[in-house]
């Protein structure tokens, strides 16, 4: 047997779960607002809370399946992950008032934060470690293609179809999922009996959070935490530059651009180690920014999406290398959780205080103070893990 081998059946199976797992994340975040606003006659204050809130209930139910998943199992935790993802998007048909679609999108944010979690962890018992930084860009891939295709046709259905009728097309997603998980053969990480005196323990960090994979991870959180920044207000700047058709292909160029370059930066990751291809990313992602906070044509605010691309896709994937490699085997999942969780919180709160800035600087000044803030938490990694012998390694 080749121990090397990447693009095995459960590498397939697990990445291609994780694609449909996104792009119903990605499909309904787009039209959701305008769910709560024509059906439910709510406020857009209230609107944006229901988008934001599965956010938040995710990142919840991240951490604390990172711990659970290393009792229970990966396989059990995902199927159950999915069938709470699947069974709440059919509470969307009843929710006939803001605080009924609050509690059904906080559900529903709980089932994709265990599910997402749950492949992740997988894929990482999956992946050779000789091929670690290739085998997650590869595996990152599937949340690229469903931030790219889940808002477009989120927005396609939304014109020509019912709420109903996209609800009923992510159930059925959702239930491909699910099928799909049935195929998977997991083998169980080392330490799922959990020792008897370790479960009488009371509440403890460690057991919700991996400390050696916190140092990325609250990397993750400022990084992205500036990306919300295009996430929550491009479609309003681009608007108000006159740009919206370059705008409404920014993500399909973005997209591409982190497809066209992961296969080649996980490689690099592998051969020349950490600091090779997180550097650049960082520097890449503040000049798109910059360029994104100049653009006075559609030609620019693409560049700016292909560099932002670049940068936030590839920090993404070694990011999460990263948090895997310094963790003992048996600790992957809480790795996982640890870091998508502070990205995820970063991405979460980041509108609501950046919306507050908006009405000093506007949507140029956000941009550039969005750069500045890019190249300081690049220096922070250096502080936190690059100046380490072992960021050159890994």
């Amino acid at each position: 047997m080749d121990n090397s081998r990447l693009w095995t059946k459960n590498f397939i199976i697990d990445s291609t779960a994780n694609f449909f797992i996104y792009l119903v994340y990605y499909t309904l975040t787009v039209i959701i607002a305008i769910y709560a606003m024509d059906e439910l006659h709510t406020s857009p204050g209230a609107a944006g809370f229901a988008s934001g809130i599965f956010i938040l209930t995710a990142l919840f139910s991240r951490i604390f399946t990172g711990k659970t998943i290393e009792q229970i199992g990966q396989k059990k935790i995902l199927f159950i992950g999915l069938a709470i993802y699947f069974l709440a998007t059919f509470l969307y048909f009843s929710a006939d008032n803001i605080v009924l679609l609050l509690l059904i999108r906080s559900l529903h944010g709980i089932g994709f934060g265990i599910s997402a979690t749950a492949t992740g962890t997988i894929i990482a018992n999956i992946i050779p470690s000789a091929r670690r930084g290739e085998g997650i860009g590869y595996y990152a891939m599937s949340v690229t293609l469903a931030s790219a295709i889940g808002p477009f046709l989120g927005i396609y259905m939304n014109q020509h179809i019912s709420f109903t009728a996209i609800f009923t097309s992510c159930a059925v997603v959702l239930a491909i999922s699910l099928i799909a998980a049935l195929l998977l053969k997991v083998n169980n990480m080392p330490s799922v009996s959990v020792p008897a005196q370790v479960k009488k323990e009371k509440f403890n960090l460690h057991s919700f959070i991996e400390f050696n994979a916190l140092p990325i991870a609250i990397i993750g959180g400022l990084l992205g935490f500036f990306y919300s920044s295009i996430i929550s207000f491009l479609a309003s700047y681009t608007r108000e530059i006159n740009l919206i058709n370059a705008g409404s292909t920014f993500f399909i160029v973005y997209s591409i651009v982190i497809l066209l370059s992961r296969p080649i930066t996980g490689r690099l990751f592998d051969k020349k180690g950490a600091n090779f291809v997180m550097y650049p990313s960082f520097l890449v992602f503040a000049i798109g920014m910059v360029f994104l906070s100049y653009a006075h044509t559609n030609f620019m605010l693409l560049l700016a999406g292909g560099l932002l691309g670049f940068g936030f896709g590839t920090f993404m994937s070694s990011g999460q290398a990263i948090a895997i490699a310094l963790t003992p085997r048996n600790h992957m999942g809480l790795a996982t959780s640890t870091f998508f969780s502070l990205t995820d919180g970063g991405v979460g709160i980041g509108p609501l205080f950046l919306g507050l800035l908006v009405p000093y600087v506007g949507f140029r000044g956000l941009y550039e103070i969005m750069a500045v803030g890019t190249i300081f938490t690049m220096y922070l990694y250096y502080l936190l893990h690059g100046r380490k012998k072992t960021a050159s390694s890994l």
